[in-house]
């Protein structure tokens, strides 16, 4: 083919840069286009990853799969060209080949090779049309990684904003770490997000892990004091490892199941609230610069948005207690003792119409429902001094609950007592009787003069007359009850299981 004749083919591949087609559509049309254009029997364009000295994507004509795999092995260690010197099929001696770097200004994007030209051997031509389709592949490449660089760091910066928001409408701190992990596993395309936070001992422990594979065996993985890798997060460096596996810094059991792997600190203000860990599959690509940079600008974003969600967590809890607190003092300092000054009226008036049996059974009523309405709102007061978080899962866990937020009005905390699985055993609806039954009778032990212990015990190994199993509540106190002639006050309750 002339020179005059290759110009439309020419023109064709250069001015599909700027078409519709994708990139691997474009270089591969570049690739074709070249061999075509030169008579070439061989072609292959070779793209190197980003900051690496390694083949990202292998475009080639005329050769087999094995041809393809044994060129691909080569191209880490041939910077010049992309075929070996031996040609193609591996039997005629050196055939001659060209090759031309695919580069914009002073940037390697990877080689252009053609080998063993029929008849005879390549033209200045043939090398003059290589380096402008060189050229035209390097411009392809270079707006695809403009474009893509573009969009990753439109996602990355969605991504720490999408976070941001959703740490700060409200979550509790478990979901708060798994939403970071999630959300930068996404981002980043790893196998895993892991959060470790710092250990009493001073190490790290793995506390959340997002994975799209199994994740037994992660969470609680540590990493122990003095290692390498430990040294530079606990100092607020990121570290960077390229092989999980091999890399002598790692030495947890679950490193083997990585490759690539980023570990970057989540600070804010100088303080480390923990470590993510975005662990790549074994084999897949390392991370560029860019990848890095964005991930580790993510880390800092989220750290911030967990400490600004911790801190609103605890102004939003601290202003429930402040609330519950003044509607307890205020039930305590004006409803209650109005309600009692108002029985002890009652009460004297009875003693004095006890002649006068109709007036005497009425004030009689009167007292004992304003008696229920005190033990009602000191049981109120009590619900009051619960913390505002999420109820417990266990029953034990709940009990002691109750008796935790008793202790803020009786001024000491309660001792309690379990016997037999009483979490096993117990009931929702038994359940729900038996602390309101604790309530009440902690309630009542607060209203006794002269309490300054109470026990209570909960016994899931009782059995009933009639043989079936129950679960029996007693709450004991030292106070002095008046009404049973003095002495120290017992109450027990009693239900089926």
């Amino acid at each position: 083919m002339t020179s005059v004749g290759r110009l439309p083919l020419l023109l064709e591949a250069v001015l599909s840069i700027g078409s519709d087609l994708g990139l691997r559509a474009t270089l591969q049309q570049i690739v074709d286009t070249a061999t075509t254009l030169t008579g070439a029997r061989y072609g292959a364009l070779g793209v190197l990853e980003p900051d690496q000295d390694r083949t990202e994507a292998l475009y080639t004509t005329g050769m087999t799969e094995a041809e393809r795999e044994r060129v691909g092995h080569l191209l880490p260690e041939r910077h010049a060209g992309l075929l070996p010197e031996g040609g193609g099929r591996g039997e005629p001696p050196a055939p001659a080949f060209l090759t031309a770097p695919i580069q914009v200004h002073t940037q390697l994007f990877g080689h252009l090779c053609l080998a063993e030209k029929s008849p005879g051997p390549f033209s200045e031509t043939d090398r003059a049309l290589l380096h402008v389709l060189a050229s035209q592949a390097g411009i392809a490449i270079g707006n695809a990684r403009l474009y893509e660089s573009a969009r990753q760091r439109e996602r990355w910066i969605e991504g720490a904003a999408a976070v941001t928001t959703a740490l700060l409408t409200g979550t509790d701190a478990a979901d708060a770490l798994m939403t970071v992990a999630e959300s930068a596993r996404a981002l980043a395309g790893a196998l895993a997000g892991v959060i470790l936070q710092p250990t009493e001992a001073g190490g790290m422990e793995i506390v959340t892990a997002s994975t799209l594979d199994d994740p037994a065996g992660i969470v609680g993985t540590t990493i122990a004091p003095g290692s390498p890798v430990l040294v530079q997060l606990l100092g607020g460096e990121p570290v960077f490892i390229d092989d999980s596996a091999t890399d002598p810094r790692m030495t947890t059991d679950v490193r083997s199941r990585f490759g690539p792997s980023m570990m970057l600190p989540l600070q804010s203000g100088g303080r480390l609230i923990g470590t993510l860990a975005l662990p790549r599959r074994r084999g897949a690509p390392s991370y560029t610069a860019v990848d890095r940079l964005l991930a580790t600008q993510f880390a800092s974003q989220a750290a911030l948005a967990l400490v600004m969600a911790d801190a609103q967590a605890d102004r939003e809890r601290l202003a429930v207690y402040e609330d519950r607190d003044r509607i307890a003092r205020d039930l305590h300092d004006l409803v209650v003792q109005r309600l009692f000054a108002t029985e002890m009226m009652l009460e004297s008036t009875r003693r004095r119409a006890a002649a006068e049996e109709d007036a005497s059974e009425l004030l009689g009523r009167a007292v004992d429902e304003l008696d229920s309405t005190i033990q009602e709102v000191r049981t109120a007061i009590f619900a009051l001094q619960q913390p505002p978080a999420e109820a417990p899962s266990t029953f034990r866990g709940r009990v002691l609950r109750e008796t935790g937020g008793a202790a803020a009005l009786l001024g000491f905390p309660p001792s309690v007592h379990f016997t037999g699985a009483v979490d096993a055993l117990m009931g929702e609806e038994t359940g729900r009787e038996l602390l309101a039954a604790l309530r009440g009778a902690l309630a009542a032990a607060h209203r006794r003069p002269g309490v300054s212990a109470i026990d209570v015990a909960v016994d899931a190994t009782v059995r009933l007359p009639d043989g079936r199993s129950a679960v029996r509540l007693v709450v004991a106190d030292d106070g002095d009850d008046e009404e049973a002639g003095g002495g120290s006050t017992t109450v027990t309750w009693e239900a089926p299981l």
